[in-house]
């Protein structure tokens, strides 16, 4: 067993992920990602913890040349037979390969959750990113996975009454689990975060906790809605 779970869920979350993405990725963050990102008309991107591709197929598919990283061999290797086109490198975000200023946009997409520690991967996307250039996060809400050990609470009738927050100043690792995967995501308050990108004078254009989109089906959708889930921040390198 790995120490974080990824090798051997691979297989359950390229299945999970599809061509659409899951629920929260097709029917909350896309809607929102994708056009902040096209929005100034990148030339270059990197997808920073780009697992098996989907999003980077997105940006290529207008027209933005992007390269993505991550450190699963088997996500590397499917999103590389996928698009065969493509860009696609085995590398951790605490270690880009790449030279300073190499890109107009690197996004991170729910991949910060994933890494032991931020300081330095941080550092290295503020660190290849071009003056006027934009770094575009989706990351799980602090109130999300302050809650997660426990999960929903529900009722004798099974229905849902709340989800708890608890040692939400606490960061912390957490194995969690669901259709296949079994993957350590880290807790940590929004402050540790936000700490990391003003470190390196990122300068913050646009900061949002999204709900998911008019037509969700629903059940599912009510979860989205009902507590924060996601946040989604775009930092601009200044010039």
């Amino acid at each position: 067993m790995s120490e974080n779970g990824w090798n051997e869920s691979a297989a359950a979350w390229i299945a999970d992920m599809g061509e659409h993405g899951d629920f929260g990725r097709r029917y909350v963050l896309d809607p929102i990602m994708a056009p902040r990102a096209l929005a100034k008309r990148p030339r270059a991107a990197l997808d920073v913890g780009c697992g098996e591709g989907r999003f980077c197929r997105m940006l290529s598919a207008e027209g933005v040349a992007c390269t993505g990283i991550d450190p699963t061999p088997a996500l590397i290797a499917h999103a590389q037979k996928r698009d065969p086109a493509g860009h696609y490198i085995e590398a951790s975000g605490e270690a880009l390969p790449f030279d300073e200023a190499s890109f107009d946009l690197v996004v991170s997409y729910l991949s910060l959750i994933d890494m032991p520690e931020i300081t330095v991967p941080i550092a290295e996307m503020a660190r290849v990113l071009r003056p006027g250039g934009t770094l575009l996060v989706a990351n799980l809400n602090g109130f999300n996975t302050a809650g997660a050990e426990s999960g929903w609470i529900r009722d004798a009738r099974g229905e849902l009454v709340h989800y708890p927050v608890d040692y939400y100043l606490d960061e912390r690792a957490f194995w969690t689990q669901w259709r296949g995967i079994r993957i350590v995501n880290h807790h940590r308050p929004l402050q540790a975060y936000m700490r990391e990108f003003l470190r390196h004078d990122l300068q913050l254009r646009h900061f949002e906790e999204p709900r998911p989109i008019v037509g969700a089906p629903e059940p599912k959708a009510e979860r989205y809605r009902r507590a924060p889930w996601f946040l989604v921040m775009e930092w601009m390198k200044p010039n």
